[in-house]
């Protein structure tokens, strides 16, 4: 992060940021994505486990991931996908996985955290499904998840896993002794609608439950008027570089804002905290954006919020850097 006063431009502020920021992104060296977090397996059946993630950060620049099984890569997943599953294993074992994250120019992050799983007996010719789960109900949990609740299953029925579905696609599995999960990256202000599928040994899946539906509320970062407005942005040559010069109002939220995040094409560029007192009125602020003339950037920004949440993008405004070095402005009110 960084922190300066007011209406000071930072020529300099290159040198101090981290490798995710704008100025790593033109240095001609691309920065390694962090190890995925909140690595899970679970079995799927006698001879499958499913193995799930959280999504990387924005400013990690992810291409895909990789699944490693004791140590050796299994899969490659596409970077829009956060779980996949493992085939082929043998029952009654025990595995581990990790998972690692692909980068820009070939980089790969660490191995994520190591997780294991063990596979449960089979059944020789189990051809006979689940019974359909019941007592499956859902309600909203914040604006950008749901927790699904359904009744345990009498004597067990050889369950080994629940799957959950939305719109008829998998996306999320627990173990047979659950009775609850939690489904995230959801969208605020949306209307959903969840079904569950009992898995066992030998993977026969049950006939979906009944559908639940819910519709998620508005966060406050979805709220416009949480959004800083009147955005300026205007390339500027100096040093042999080019910068972003920005200015725009705080949003009233009801406290100071003490920082913003920068993003640069939809990608986290910094994030810019008060060094004092937050400026009223108009704020400014320069940002290095390259050394390359011709180039265009879209820029926009958002504010922190009294609780600590992000509020909504400003504006999207565009810069580009002038070939013969003549500032270039976007067009705004």
């Amino acid at each position: 992060m960084t922190r300066f006063r007011a209406g000071t431009t930072l020529g300099f502020f290159c040198v101090v940021l981290l490798a995710t920021t704008a100025c790593g992104a033109n240095d001609g060296r691309a920065a390694a994505p962090s190890a995925p977090a909140g690595v899970t397996a679970q079995a799927g059946s006698a001879t499958s486990a499913h193995v799930m993630w959280h999504p990387s950060p924005a400013e990690d620049d992810v291409r895909g991931y990789d699944v490693y099984r004791s140590g050796t890569k299994v899969k490659n997943v596409p970077r829009d996908t956060n779980m996949t599953d493992i085939a082929g294993l043998t029952p009654s074992s025990r595995y581990t996985f990790t998972v690692r994250a692909r980068g820009a120019g070939g980089t790969v992050s660490p191995h994520s955290a190591t997780v294991s799983v063990a596979t449960p007996a089979t059944v020789a010719e189990d051809r006979d499904p689940p019974a359909t789960p019941t007592g499956v109900r859902g309600r909203s949990d914040g604006a950008r998840a749901a927790r699904i609740t359904w009744d345990r299953a009498p004597g067990g029925q050889g369950i080994v896993s629940y799957d959950i579905h939305q719109g008829g696609s998998r996306i999320h599995s627990v173990a047979a002794d659950a009775t609850s999960a939690q489904v995230t990256r959801l969208r605020p202000g949306t209307h959903y609608r969840f079904t569950l599928v009992a898995r066992d040994a030998a993977d026969n899946t049950s006939p979906a439950s009944r559908t639940v539906e819910l519709t998620t509320p508005h966060g406050p970062g979805d709220d416009p008027d949480t959004a800083p407005t009147g955005l300026r942005a205007t390339a500027r040559a100096a040093d042999g570089a080019y910068y972003a010069d920005l200015s725009w109002v705080a949003p009233s939220t009801g406290g100071e804002v003490p920082a913003y995040q920068i993003h640069l094409d939809e990608k986290f560029a910094t994030t810019l905290v008060w060094g004092a007192e937050a400026p009223r009125g108009r704020a400014t602020y320069s940002v290095y954006v390259g050394r390359t003339p011709g180039e265009s950037f879209r820029v926009r920004l958002r504010a922190k919020l009294p609780d600590g949440t992000w509020g909504a993008f400003s504006a999207e405004r565009t810069v580009v850097t002038a070939p013969d070095d003549r500032p270039t402005a976007s067009p705004h009110p």
